[in-house]
């Protein structure tokens, strides 16, 4: 009997748009994390309402997982096509689960999930029963499982909810034998964690940063940070808006700002391609804004439903003209919570817009993290009181006006597209134009001056050091570990910098003197935020590690991809 010792359980459901596939996710995480197990999912499809192959990964351990591996304990196959798309992740030790007559192939274990499902009354139920197959695998409590799988479809009517009860138990029965199949570790104690996914960090960040309005236009893969947050607008003080397209966006939300309002828009990059003229215009009138973008490949549709770090150079140099902006990109939940509560707040203070680079991946990713905490989260509002005499945009030393809003004091807010005075009234003379666009670059200095350090892992001398921004920090933090583990001789001389806020950049000469060797981690096609620190903090990148193919890295590949570097002399 081939019997598996397994701490860490890594399975993948693969099948076509529509099977189902979502919902089985949905119960196997809940029902995982209630018995005490971490949980981590994440998915990739198809741009398809229909057809195509669609997969979810889920790991299931007895220690916190954040990131994505190619290690694949059991796949479950819903589709012969599914079988060619997942071929790669089938290893020695993998057991393949399908319905071979239904779907023509040959797997390890047949498993009758269309005939069972006919049984019942419909083929659509095959997706419980495989539900309920997993949950006997991991010898999940049934009565638990029965009752989750009744309460979620209570609400469907009586019948459904009675045909989902049987079909989950059927599939539980065929389950719990195979369990002797694997020797997965017991769970510890459930926790406190809650398991959400990298939208649902935007959208509770944007709640604890202030945001009370929130526009979009529906464009994967950021439509669910828009989706979440007009929930919340119902049971809180958020106003929430589709709007028609992405230009109307970007000038719906200044219009909002320009009346007081904490804005912010959720979008992708063909959309926030838009809005170019509309961030000029947030610089040129010192209005806050928060862009939230959901990076995906291009150039123009791409891929529209894979992941990539592609759109740093759009952000960076987005909207005609020079003016300060701030720029960051989180690599775990618990930083998409923080740095959007943080771009909310630092926006509203230093009248500039702001954008958190997510990306497909991010976004479509959940596990389970402790809790978030406000502490140190600010949602005052840095709006005065105006006088009869008020000039929406005096000179300052530090570059920040006092920013008034209409109907709140005596005066009169003026102002313009074009440039202006401080009363913000149009003007074409030099001298003015000189002053005024001084006086919105000199916040850049000050900006930097509430840079996020970046997240450093290793030794402090270590000679090489793996960058990384964004999404690609996982991964490389658990390759770094491994490659720890297989080399311990090594491991001292190896570190791993993350940086979370990508724009200002300080003087980063402290953290860089002294090394020797630099490897850039992206998912892009040219190491754009390598470029921006060679540009910016005077290094040289030895390697560039890119992989641009719509897909994450996994840990396994990083850290094959790392090894052979420095067996080449990378290290």
């Amino acid at each position: 009997m081939n019997k598996k010792v397994l701490s860490d359980f890594s399975m993948c459901l693969v099948g076509e748009a529509g099977q189902g596939i979502t919902s089985v996710e949905t119960i196997l995480v809940a029902l995982a994390k209630q018995a005490g197990f971490h949980v981590f999912a994440t998915k990739e499809y198809m741009s398809r309402v229909r057809g195509g192959v669609n997969s979810t990964s889920i790991r299931l351990s007895r220690n916190p997982v954040s990131s994505v591996i190619h290690r694949t304990d059991l796949i479950i196959l819903f589709s012969k096509e599914g079988l060619t798309h997942i071929q790669d992740r089938i290893g020695e030790s993998t057991i393949t689960i399908a319905d071979d007559d239904a779907i023509g192939i040959k797997a390890d274990i047949n498993v009758p999930f269309s005939s069972i499902a006919g049984e019942i009354g419909n083929r659509i139920f095959q997706n419980t029963v495989a539900a309920g197959l997993v949950a006997g695998i991991l010898s999940l409590n049934k009565e638990k499982t029965m009752r989750f799988v009744s309460d979620r479809f209570a609400s469907k009517g009586e019948a459904i909810k009675e045909k989902n009860s049987r079909a989950v138990a059927a599939g539980y029965e065929i389950g719990s034998p195979l369990a002797a199949r694997f020797h997965i570790e017991k769970p510890g104690n459930p926790t406190e964690n809650i398991t959400i996914s990298g939208a649902d960090s935007i959208a509770l960040g944007a709640l604890a940063g202030g945001c009370d309005y929130v526009c979009g236009y529906p464009m994967s893969p950021a439509t669910g940070v828009l989706e979440r947050l007009a929930k919340y607008s119902l049971t809180h003080n958020i106003i929430s808006e589709q709007v028609e397209d992405e230009i109307g966006v970007i000038n719906m939300a200044l219009g909002a700002a320009y009346a007081g309002a904490r804005p912010l828009v959720s979008t992708s990059g063909g959309g926030f391609a838009l809005m170019g003229e509309g961030i000029s215009l947030s610089g040129m009138i010192e209005t806050p804004v928060v862009v939230h973008l959901a990076q995906r490949p291009g150039p123009a549709t791409g891929l529209p439903t894979r992941t990539e770090q592609g759109d740093l150079n759009l952000v960076l140099y987005a909207g005609h003209g020079d003016f300060p902006r701030l720029i960051f990109a989180p690599g775990t939940l618990e930083e998409g919570f923080f740095l959007t509560a943080k771009a909310l707040e630092l926006a509203d203070r230093f009248q500039v817009p702001a954008f958190v680079l997510t990306d497909q991946y991010f976004v479509d990713t959940y596990y389970d993290v402790p809790p978030f905490s406000t502490t140190g989260i600010s949602t005052k509002r840095h709006i005065v009181k105006t006088s009869d005499d008020y000039k929406r945009f005096t000179y300052t030393k530090d570059g920040i006006s006092p920013r008034g809003i209409p109907g709140y004091g005596e005066g009169i807010v003026c102002v313009d597209s074009d440039e202006h005075n401080e009363g913000g009234y149009i003007i074409e003379d030099a001298t003015t134009r000189v002053k005024m666009t001084n006086k919105r670059l000199i916040k850049n200095k000050t900006l930097v001056r509430e840079f996020i350090p970046p997240t450093m892992i290793g030794p402090a001398n270590a000679k090489t050091v793996i960058v990384t921004w964004g999404s690609t920090f996982p991964m490389a933090r658990d390759a770094l570990a491994a490659i720890a583990e297989r080399n311990p001789d090594n491991s001292d001389s190896i570190a791993l910098l993350h940086f979370s806020q990508v724009y200002p950049l300080p003087d980063l000469s402290s953290l860089f003197s002294g090394r020797q060797r630099f490897i850039a981690v992206e998912n892009n096609t040219t190491g754009q935020f390598a470029d921006l620190l060679e540009k910016y903090a005077a290094i040289r990148f030895d390697a560039r590690i890119l992989k641009y193919d719509g897909r994450p890295f996994t840990v396994e590949e990083l850290t094959e991809r790392l090894e052979t570097l420095f067996a080449e002399g990378a290290n």
